[in-house]
């Protein structure tokens, strides 16, 4: 936690989608791993990293109960429930607008966004772009990525290789600076622009320097049936 008086970063666990990839019938966060639910492992992760001070839990009115067993039994840290959008950029302005009140009076100082299907995040991850955010402004992991090629005219005809130094995989969390990233937000709902993801907003809409912070081969996201095969041999070859 923060000393008195000064400022405190935010942990937001985005779970507001369906995960319809996966082959559940629920929400994909809340299918089991390891023993316990797919989202309590991000916001556990969150819970142990020193300098986050608040945690935001962005989900649906429909999973309700799953997220009361989810923060009753497998979460021991307290978790502000916020119920999201239809995309995931609504789900994060309403993560923001909740916590607006403690941004504009400097309570809330960075804001770190994580997809709640990334369960294997590391606390020293978590820490790296927190301190990265705070520095210079945004903050984003990514591995490089050495495996895309890239269409070289409009055609489509001619493939070329766009350098191993000017790609990378994004991954998240992504941490801002906590009052440009909510205004970002804000202008980009009044003039309806819907990114990628929150650092492609932060491009359109602020000024803020993002800097690449190398993120996690371990660091997935669980898309397909077999990501929680593998999430499941990470988690035990851990244990």
């Amino acid at each position: 936690m923060s000393e008195r008086g000064a400022s405190g970063a935010v942990g937001v666990v985005l779970a507001s989608g369906a995960g319809t990839r996966v082959g559940a019938a629920t929400n994909k966060v809340y299918l089991p791993l390891a023993g316990r639910r797919v989202v309590s492992w991000s916001l556990d992760a969150f819970a142990r990293t020193p300098g986050i001070d608040t945690l935001v839990l962005v989900t649906r009115p429909v999973d309700a109960e799953l997220v009361e067993h989810v923060l009753r039994h497998e979460v021991s840290a307290e978790v502000e429930v916020v119920h999201g959008g239809r995309t995931r950029q609504e789900s994060e302005l309403a993560a923001l607008r909740h916590l607006r009140g403690r941004i504009e009076t400097g309570v809330i100082d960075t804001v770190l966004l994580h997809d709640g299907a990334r369960p294997l995040v590391s606390t020293a991850l978590i820490a790296e772009v927190l301190r990265v955010a705070r520095e210079h402004g945004g903050a984003l992991p990514g591995l490089r990525a050495d495996d895309i090629v890239a269409l070289a005219d409009d055609t489509g005809d001619m493939v070329t290789s766009p350098g191993k130094d000017t790609l990378v995989r994004a991954q998240t969390p992504q941490g801002f600076r906590a009052a440009p990233l909510l205004e970002a937000y804000e202008r980009a709902e009044a003039e309806g622009f819907v990114g990628t993801d929150t650092a492609s907003c932060m491009e359109r809409f602020s000024d803020l320097p993002v800097r690449w912070v190398t993120g996690e081969e371990r660091n997935i996201k669980v898309t397909y049936p077999h990501d929680l095969v593998i999430a499941e041999q990470v988690l035990a070859q851990k244990a």
